[in-house]
């Protein structure tokens, strides 16, 4: 693991406690929690893509890994380019990722916008941009984002196959 970066594994019965200090090998966690904090800026979108390939590749089934990827790369896309995120020279972008017996969920926390919450739009047919949340909502099993004084979350849930 990275500096920025935390792993919260479940724990499933049966197994014996470890003692403090010892890890088991993420690769041995089919399921779990992780975080990593990035830098607002566009070089975080493939960092950050790099980090979910790496920590799920061995968990989920291609299809939902590429899914997954693709979603978190757009809204941290957006994180960075239309939050104070990208603005802010110290500008940060928190990704939380979980992977559980329904999927994986990814929540994306940037500094806010004062232009408003994440919403979908029917993008002008020229433009470059702003089909992200078009992708999410249609690609993800569940969407949503929230707002309070201190940024903007967006997450989303893409569901396991088989």
């Amino acid at each position: 693991m990275t500096a920025g970066e935390r792993h919260e594994g479940f724990v499933g019965t049966g197994r014996k406690q470890r003692g403090a200090g010892v890890r088991a090998s993420p690769v041995a966690r089919p399921y779990g929690t992780w975080r990593r904090e990035f830098p607002g800026t566009g070089r975080s979108v493939s960092e950050a893509r790099e980090w979910a390939r790496g920590l799920l590749a061995e968990r989920v089934a291609a299809p939902v890994l590429d899914d997954v990827v693709l979603l978190l790369s757009e809204v941290v896309t957006n994180a960075v380019t239309h939050s104070a995120s990208g603005c802010a020279q110290d500008g940060r972008v928190r990704v939380r990722m979980t992977r559980d017996t329904g999927g994986v969920r990814v929540e994306v926390r940037d500094g806010g916008s004062a232009t408003g919450a994440p919403v979908v739009r029917a993008p002008d047919i020229e433009a470059v941009g702003g089909r992200g949340l078009r992708l999410v909502d249609g690609l993800a099993t569940a969407w949503g984002a929230w707002r309070d004084d201190t940024g903007t979350s967006v997450w989303f849930r893409v569901a396991g196959r088989r």
